[in-house]
């Protein structure tokens, strides 16, 4: 059931929830969580085919913000309401034109799920500047980004980093679940001690600065970062006295473990889709404390590689003489010589 709302009122679209699901035989809400969907037309489609698969495990009304021309002097909401045709949750487009754009979250609130858990995804490009300061995040128990959608992957990371609170997570960890697991599953077994690391993906992967900060946490030895050419992550090698242990995935499906004295193993490790993302991080609703770990040991890092950086520069004379930039190209600045000061070299 489809339901089209034009310079409508939350009021409006509430009535029209509640109507719809009396005609289709559930008056009662079977809702487990609210799910905000920031984002623009460009993005909101996949967006919303994501969450609508995801709803299949988590039946939850999705309420999808898109700011439309908020340069006009005209407030108006216009909604569309999708019931029932491809899952068992609630979809509701919002479309915000002028100055209301600018206050998403007074539309937002009439509409969430009483005594129901709140979570906000910011998908594609549009990561705020703090995800639990912005009013629409400020609603949430959980708060959704992804720095490997934005134009400036690394420095979006490393801001994420900096502003970190405790519910912030981002799909560039969450993809990284599988080979979290697998390199878990391996080290379980009998091993010599662990002297070193390397994890190889494209040069600019927020996923593997943040599994190399993840095995630096548990493992106690410095992780270096090569660059290949992907597909994402490409390998991962930890060095040990007898051999390396090591998982390599050229192709982005099928990895290869490796394990001195043993032979080789293939494993299953395909390159996951956004629904997929999605459903995982809508199963937790607590703080992800070792996605904290991780995180914070990259801000660590990413502090002191650049603070070393900035040593040198102001030796040689040139630190401050183009230092009037922004904040964002700031962080750009330090991602990128975060990521080639953990780099030995091409990498292979």
């Amino acid at each position: 059931m489809n339901i089209d709302l034009t310079d409508t009122t939350t009021r409006r679209i509430q009535e029209a929830l509640t109507q719809a699901r009396h005609l289709m035989g559930g008056p009662a809400v079977g809702m487990v969580l609210t799910l905000i969907i920031v984002t623009d037309e460009s993005a909101q489609y996949d967006a919303v085919r994501a969450a609508t698969e995801a709803a299949r495990e988590h039946p939850c009304r999705v309420l999808t913000v898109i700011s439309r021309d908020a340069r006009g002097s005209s407030s108006r909401l216009d909604a569309e309401i999708r019931m029932g045709e491809t899952g068992p949750g609630e979809t509701v487009l919002l479309r915000m034109y002028g100055p209301l754009a600018e206050h998403a979250d007074s539309v937002v609130v009439p509409l969430l799920m009483p005594d129901t858990p709140v979570v906000t995804w910011w998908p594609g490009g549009r990561v705020p500047k703090a995800p639990s300061g912005d009013p629409l995040g400020a609603l949430a128990q959980r708060r959704v980004t992804d720095s490997y959608a934005a134009r400036d992957r690394l420095g979006t990371l490393a801001r994420l980093a900096e502003v970190y609170q405790p519910g912030d997570t981002d799909f560039a960890w969450t993809r990284i679940t599988n080979w979290r697991s697998l390199l878990a599953a391996a080290l379980d077994q009998d091993h010599d001690e662990i002297t070193g690391g390397e994890v190889a993906a494209e040069p600019d992967s927020p996923s593997a600065e943040l599994l190399a900060a993840w095995l630096e946490v548990r493992l106690g030895v410095t992780v270096l970062r090569a660059a290949s050419d992907g597909p994402g992550i490409t390998g991962v090698k930890l060095t040990t006295r007898e051999g390396d242990i090591e998982v390599s995935r050229t192709d982005g499906r099928v990895a290869t473990l490796s394990r001195p004295g043993q032979p080789d193993r293939q494993v299953a490790l395909h390159r996951r889709p956004m629904a997929d993302l999605l459903a995982e991080e809508l199963r937790r609703l607590d703080p992800d404390e070792v996605y904290q770990d991780a995180v914070t040991r990259f801000a660590k890092d990413l502090s002191a590689a650049t603070g070393s950086s900035s040593g040198s520069d102001s030796a040689s004379g040139s630190g401050s003489a183009s230092g009037s930039g922004s904040g964002s190209a700031s962080a750009e600045g330090d991602a990128a010589k975060k990521a080639a000061s953990r780099r030995p070299g091409k990498g292979k």
